[in-house]
């Protein structure tokens, strides 16, 4: 079965409480994330970003908040419920950002459109990674700056088995209790377990039409920050 066909309705579903779990789950530190992946986007002062899977347009705010010449963010998500609660947020921080209900493998938006492309915590939620390069390729002009944020397999033995312990048993417990749903919070580890690590991601990055792939390590290792340059 397609992941869509599930993903879409489980995000609908806990999309009340998402950011009060993004903020517990991390221990607060996913703001920080967003704000380096942010400050990556930003480096080329970009007029025109697109967000993809924005859920509820934590980076389009940032964006808001910190970037220099009031750059224009389209917020493109397949979730309604997410992407209405993101747009709530903007009309309160009066954010320059609108939203276009979207899928990311099939972004209906046109080519060679956009300065910069900016995603978070996406792409194990997709059902082909090829075909989120492929687009992101295509909606950004040659120079564009792509980042990707995204969790990342551990590769240090004795932090992957802590960090499993809180994952597989800790994540499933707190998000059953605060939001009802705990097939979310089961799907979440899953999906860690079966991402490619970030020297895959990077290969595949590359493979797609881009340069100069650097990756950046977060959160103890947990996260991976792709930067690349749009031939």
């Amino acid at each position: 079965m397609a992941k869509s066909l599930w993903v879409r309705p489980m995000f609908d579903a806990i999309a009340p409480r998402y950011d009060v779990l993004n903020r517990l789950m991390s221990a607060g530190m996913d703001r920080g994330w967003r704000r380096f992946a942010v400050a990556q986007a930003m480096r080329g002062h970009p007029a025109k970003v697109l967000d993809v899977g924005a859920g509820t347009c934590d980076l389009g705010l940032e964006i808001g908040r910190t970037a220099t010449g009031n750059p224009q963010v389209i917020a493109v998500d397949f979730a309604g419920r997410m992407l209405s609660r993101g747009m709530e947020r903007v009309r309160q921080d009066s954010a320059n950002v609108r939203a276009v209900k979207g899928d990311a493998l099939n972004l209906p938006v046109a080519s060679s459109s956009f300065d910069a492309v900016i995603s978070a915590f996406v792409l194990r939620n997709l059902d082909s990674l090829d075909q989120a390069w492929s687009n992101f390729a295509r909606v950004l002009r040659p120079g564009g700056m792509l980042v990707v944020l995204e969790m990342t397999p551990l590769r240090n033995p004795l932090v992957r088995r802590v960090f499993r312990i809180y994952f597989h048993r800790w994540v499933p417990w707190i998000g059953r209790q605060l939001s009802g749903h705990a097939e979310a919070y089961r799907w979440l580890p899953q999906s860690v377990d079966q991402f490619p690590p970030a020297e895959t991601i990077s290969r595949q990055i590359e493979s797609a039409g881009f340069d100069g792939v650097v990756v950046h390590r977060l959160g103890f290792g947990t996260i991976a920050v792709h930067v690349a340059c749009r031939k």
